[in-house]
């Protein structure tokens, strides 16, 4: 494969013009992408020019996959063949980037891996596999849990931020949630229900975010620990699922964590099927 196929840019609008059809086309797979360049688009200071990189595979007239780096520097890719992963580490190795990680599925995600180490010597880490899914057919809880899902409102947000901050303790995100960064954090541009208890207790949380490409993605879904285990989480998931179908949605798909077996368990009891793996790499 001819290097040069892989054509890299730091403007957002010139690479989305070229890819977002490509992206578009499965919209379950690229969920991920299809979601973070729809908030750098349309958000005005979601990231400082320069600080990003994209790049599209170009081969027989189309894109075939992209990649970007956002500030953090860590990479996500679309799915690609081993030889193509290969390809492109070694091109931005030439080109002297660096990354702090890669995130893809996770076949493209460790064949990148191994090509980075070979070509750059930095040791790869998985840190965390994730099973991707998308709704079947939706298949409410039995039974539900007394109670009933609520929008949430401005007068939730400091209930919202803490929810938020514990979520992403839990699940070991290195971001600070409070009420100055909010705008900042990849919690702000989603909507949010609370599951309430019949006397108007929240006791569970689903997010979901805006609709791209006719695809919604549930993220976070969040039960305080002394509140599991009774159902919450799967009616919350249920409402927001519902209500995203409501909507126009024509896919609605959800990450888990692949070392949780409740949280797996639970996804498939209520419609949801496993489409794929992801994984993610720490480079040293």
């Amino acid at each position: 494969m001819r290097p040069d196929a892989w054509h890299l840019t730091e403007d957002i609008d010139e690479f989305h013009a070229r890819s977002a059809d490509f992206l578009r086309s499965r919209p379950v797979l690229h969920n991920t992408p299809l979601t973070v360049m729809e908030k750098w688009r349309t958000r005005p200071g979601a990231f400082d020019p320069g600080s990003v990189l994209f790049g599209r595979l170009e081969s027989q007239g189309g894109t075939r996959a992209i990649f970007y780096r956002p500030p953090t520097r860590r990479l996500t890719l679309t799915p690609l063949s081993p030889e193509r992963a290969d390809a492109l580490a070694a091109r931005l190795t030439r080109l002297g980037h660096t990354f702090s990680g890669v995130t893809a599925d996770h076949h493209t995600a460790a064949a990148f891996a191994e090509s980075w180490q070979r070509h750059t010597g930095a040791t790869p880490t998985l840190r965390v596999r994730l099973h991707l899914y998308r709704l079947g057919t939706l298949t409410p809880p039995e039974p539900v849990p007394a109670g009933r899902g609520r929008l949430v409102g401005e007068q939730d947000h400091e209930h919202l931020v803490r929810w938020c901050r514990e979520f992403a303790a839990d699940v070991g995100e290195a971001v600070t949630v409070d009420a100055a960064s909010w705008a900042d954090t990849r919690f702000a541009e989603k909507r949010y229900t609370f599951w309430e208890t019949p006397d108007g207790t929240p006791v569970s949380m689903a997010g979901v975010n805006p609709t791209v490409a006719g695809m919604v993605r549930v993220d976070p879904v969040y039960t305080p620990a002394h509140l599991r285990g009774r159902g919450y989480a799967g009616a919350v998931t249920v409402e927001v699922s519902r209500a995203a179908l409501a909507a126009g949605a024509e896919e609605v798909v959800l990450y888990t964590n692949a070392a949780n077996p409740t949280s797996n368990a639970l996804y498939q009891r209520i419609g949801y099927v496993r489409v794929t793996d992801w994984a993610a790499y720490d480079f040293a």
